[in-house]
């Protein structure tokens, strides 16, 4: 049986119960829309790991070459800067970059069945998440090869940021995807504004080169205070509580944002798709 058949007959069979209104009628469905995600990914275990992890091993690479050997940025352990940067950064702009088309490209779904069409966007964070997680070894690695290691904050940091981290990303993945029903010239919108987003988060460089009347502005960029929190906590084992705070109350918006336009919108998805 194909998995889009597996997919149709689950949430024919979700939906069945859909006077609970409950999420646990939905677990199921959200357990299977991600097996066919990582199954795509990781049909090849060997491989499809590889290539999970190369898009944004490659990128660092580049950036390497562009800012420490041709323009020789002098900042120590540049290697390490960037992958803790680059890697937590893939999760975020590739979840929120690919939400303004995860409606459209589920169609033949949303239009069959009656079930929360938020699952869909909840399934394709969650799928970035989890190739996130499995990047982490990479990060050790690295972390290794410069004398460093893990620390104890990462026991407790590690599940705060990943939390704060996944509520910004799907609450702004599902306005977006909600909106770009609507309005489909928003997916080109959204790939400039993560263009600037990411030369203006400290991804490529620590926050210490931003000049000091600068740096109290960083706040503003919702993205900024995550990966500054990231990259503390891989790099130096610290845990960074008040940029924490700062993330949880920009996901809490989001989230909030979000499931409103989705509420407003998507008695009409089926209409527009």
């Amino acid at each position: 049986m194909s998995i889009a058949r597996q997919i149709s007959r689950r949430i024919g069979r979700v939906s069945h119960f859909s006077h609970h209104r409950n999420w646990e009628n939905y677990r199921d469905l959200l357990i299977v829309l991600l097996q066919k995600e990582l199954k795509v990914r990781y049909n090849n275990k060997a491989l499809g790991y590889i290539w999970s992890i190369a898009n944004p091993l490659a990128s660092a690479l580049v950036y390497f070459i562009a800012f420490k050997i041709l323009m020789r940025l002098n900042v120590p352990d540049y290697p390490l800067v960037l992958i803790s940067g680059v890697f937590p950064w893939q999760w975020f702009s590739n979840a929120v970059g690919a939400s303004t088309n995860i409606f459209v490209g589920n169609a033949s779904i949303i239009k069959k069945v009656n079930f929360p069409r938020n699952i869909v966007p909840l399934c394709m964070v969650s799928n970035h998440m989890i190739h996130f997680l499995a990047s982490i070894p990479v990060i050790v690695l690295f972390l290794f090869m410069f004398g460093r290691a893990p620390s104890l904050a990462w026991s407790y940091g590690i599940p705060l940021l990943l939390m704060v981290h996944f509520g910004m990303a799907y609450g702004i993945a599902l306005g977006l995807a909600s909106i770009n029903l609507f309005f489909r010239d928003l997916e080109r919108l959204t790939a400039i504004v993560l263009n600037f987003t990411f030369y203006l988060t400290p991804i490529l460089y620590p926050v210490d080169l931003i000049p000091d009347h600068l740096r109290h502005l960083i706040v503003l960029n919702p993205a900024a205070p995550l990966i500054i929190a990231w990259r503390q906590l891989f790099l130096y084992g610290t845990f960074n509580w008040p940029y924490l705070f700062v993330c949880a109350g920009y996901a809490a918006l989001f989230l909030t944002i979000g499931t409103l336009i989705y509420r407003k919108l998507s008695w009409k998805f089926a209409e527009v798709i």
